[in-house]
């Protein structure tokens, strides 16, 4: 299978009054094209600098990243991005908020067919009805669904996700993965998700990849075997039950603590 992402020995430190503040270290990863990998790692270990580099805001001090076989230099207009807070601008309609990627990378799409685009998104994720809403008369999770739709209406080549269901309750955060793998089922992506659940990782993830302590380096990874369709129940089983203790062992790992017993 062809990698779509590639991060070869990426190491990145950001300045400091004190100095130089080391946060990745020879990085590497790579992620095969429509595969769904899930980051997880100690606080502050450059998880959402990893983000950064992948959609080319910043460069590594060393190393590369590719994107389809083009090494990363700038900004990608195939790529989208969500994130814990949907920031959604409250003087446009849900539809002109998922519409707005549309506006900036295909102007010259007709306006009509920018509609049915974003008319058939919100449709999927279940805001029928909700189109010409403002965001503030949504709900958290109604938000974050209008977000993601946001993020691949340009149907970009990688999706990535920073913690974007962090700030949810538990129902809708689980009511969310469920509608990622729907969405993944009609809108194929590669996707990089950050996330802090390790439920979370293993119910969406193909691969979970550990990163260590700050500077981060690639600690461990998990390819994700789950048991049967993606259901929640799967997250009960043996199978799943193993794999979320060996996420664990590995993140107590990374934070220095091998020797404790788990919580």
């Amino acid at each position: 299978m062809t990698n779509l992402i590639e991060i070869k020995g990426v190491t990145h430190a950001y300045k400091t009054p004190l100095g130089p503040l080391p946060v990745l270290d020879n990085l590497d990863i790579a992620v095969p094209e429509g595969e769904f990998c899930a980051v997880v790692g100690p606080s502050g270990c450059g998880k959402s600098t990893l983000t950064r580099l992948i959609a080319g805001l910043m460069k590594p001090d060393k190393g590369e990243v590719w994107l389809h076989g083009e090494l990363v230099k700038g900004p990608r207009k195939t790529v989208g991005m969500a994130f814990q807070n949907p920031v959604l601008l409250e003087w446009r309609t849900i539809l002109h908020n998922v519409i707005l990627p549309l506006e900036i990378v295909a102007p010259s799409m007709p306006k009509k067919d920018r509609e049915a685009r974003a008319h058939e998104l919100l449709t999927l994720v279940g805001l029928e009805g909700f189109e010409d809403k403002r965001p503030s008369e949504l709900s958290g999770g109604m938000r974050q669904r209008a977000s993601l739709c946001r993020a691949i209406v340009h149907k970009p080549d990688v999706l990535i996700m920073d913690e974007p269901f962090g700030a949810l309750d538990a129902f809708t955060r689980e009511d969310l993965w469920q509608t990622m793998h729907q969405l993944r089922e009609k809108e194929p992506f590669t996707c990089v998700l950050i996330t802090h659940d390790l439920r979370e990782s293993v119910f969406l993830g193909d691969q979970v990849i550990v990163l260590s302590g700050r500077p981060a380096t690639t600690q461990y990874v998990l390819d994700v075997q789950y048991p049967g369709e993606r259901v929640l129940d799967g997250l009960y089983t043996p199978e799943c039950s193993d794999m979320l203790h060996t996420l664990r062992d590995q993140i107590r790992i990374a934070q220095g603590r091998a020797g404790e017993d788990a919580a």
